[in-house]
């Protein structure tokens, strides 16, 4: 990696800051088939981004210096006629602006993905915090960075409408809340949906039960699974298994004061807590029925999955290949089953998306979502996908990318180009020239 993808994102945030141009953008143009870049010092970066393998001729890329802690924010919009693009904001150390963009790329991708297969009127859209490490020395310090990440989403105009992703927290999004309205998962004490954990995890525990039903497994009852990754989502995610009587759950993490945690609330239950190092890809070659990735992405690749003992992968984390086009085909040849991420874990943008139209105890409206009944939901959507793929001869992350591809490009019913307009209206008024709110 050289040039332009080579910078870290500390120094290219303070660059652009010195410049005086904390603002940039990188936006795909249909016309010239060509990455324009907001200004001549981001002229390289578009060329770069131009040939990234994860770049899908995304809308648009906006970035921003964050003046006081110099903390590099980022607006990943890919697709945006099904509706405004959705997703949440992550909180991520980066050595490289390589592996911050291509992040920030696939997640939104991905964001878009999950919500066109899941039904939702909402495009793609994600956003990346390039976190300066003195940015979480104190709650203080970590407020300062929330608050001037809502003051930019409030400067997109609803653009991008964010949430709560890794390395974010309720608190987080509480700060981020008051200084913009386009948030979702907000606290329930100001009308919103809260923590998304405990959806997704049940939703993930819906697609395992699909998954090992296709192969004739017969659901999760007595089943063993190995879980890479214990926080929010896996906690609630080792309930929900319980709940289903596996015989045994395996869970690898990092933190040993969250494995305390989980020992102590899983404590007689069949729950093997193991605190591992942060390279430790040991629980990967479990023998178990189900692999659940739940920590970060690109954990399966040529070094992990030979060794797979389980006939189903099926788990919480976003983009767990490491590389789609090789390790896809790489687990189909070794009979392993993989559950597309996005599929199985929609259900946290499925319970806070919608926040603006009201709540509803035990809402009818998310818990279809988790039943069997209806044609949209986790399991049956899983099933679908399952099915597209042997019939079509592909892979389960090919034939779930062309379901959801196709119905990304079918209009909001209302506001099909809205965001378009947005940001047309947005960089004619100059954003990318002006300088971020203090």
């Amino acid at each position: 990696m050289t040039g332009a993808l080579a910078e870290n994102p500390m120094a290219f945030a303070r660059r652009r800051a010195d410049l005086g141009r904390p603002r940039g953008f990188l936006r795909w143009d249909p016309e010239t088939q060509c990455v324009v870049a907001s200004d001549p010092d981001l002229e390289a970066l578009a060329e770069a981004l131009a040939v990234c393998p994860d770049y899908d001729r995304h809308e648009i890329v906006l970035l921003e210096s964050h003046p006081e802690t110099g903390a590099l924010f980022g607006a990943f919009l890919h697709r945006s006629v099904r509706g405004q693009p959705q997703g949440g904001v992550r909180l991520w150390h980066y050595d490289a602006l390589d592996a911050y963009l291509r992040d920030g790329l696939r997640l939104a991708r991905g964001m878009g993905r999950k919500c066109a297969l899941a039904g939702l009127w909402w495009g793609g859209g994600k956003a990346v915090i390039a976190r300066p490490p003195e940015a979480l020395d104190s709650d203080a310090a970590r407020r300062h960075v929330f608050a001037g990440f809502g003051r930019f989403v409030t400067s997109l105009r609803g653009a991008y409408v964010t949430a709560e992703d890794a390395g974010t927290r309720p608190l987080d999004m509480a700060e981020i809340y008051r200084h913009t309205r386009f948030a979702t998962c907000v606290p329930t004490e100001v009308g919103g949906s809260g923590n998304p954990s405990f959806m997704t995890a049940a939703g993930v525990a819906c697609a395992m039960e699909a998954g090992l039903d296709f192969l004739g497994e017969g659901g999760l009852t007595d089943k063993t699974v190995a879980m890479q990754g214990g926080g929010n989502v896996g906690g609630f995610l080792v309930g929900e298994l319980l709940k289903r009587r596996v015989s045994r759950v395996v869970v690898a993490e990092v933190d040993s004061e969250r494995c305390r945690l989980l020992a102590d609330q899983f404590a007689g239950e069949p729950v093997d807590v193991r605190h591992v190092a942060p390279d430790d890809d040991g629980v990967l070659a479990e023998p178990c029925d189900v692999l659940a990735p739940n920590a970060l992405g690109g954990v399966l690749g040529p070094k992990t999955i030979p060794s797979i003992q389980a006939a189903l992968v099926c788990g919480a984390a976003n983009n767990p290949l490491q590389d789609q086009e090789r390790d896809a085909p790489a687990l189909q040849e070794r009979g392993v089953l993989l559950v597309p991420d996005y599929v199985a874990n929609r259900m946290g943008i499925v319970s806070c998306a919608n926040e603006q139209y009201g709540s509803i105890p035990g809402d009818p409206e998310l818990a279809r979502h988790l039943g069997r009944d209806w044609e949209g939901s986790v399991y049956q959507t899983t099933l679908r996908v399952l099915r597209e793929a042997r019939e079509a001869k592909l892979t389960p992350l090919e034939a779930a990318n062309r379901l959801a591809d196709r119905a990304a490009l079918v209009p909001h019913p209302i506001w099909g180009h809205r965001t378009r307009d947005l940001v047309d209206g947005l960089l004619a008024a100059g954003w990318h020239e002006q300088q971020p709110e203090r």
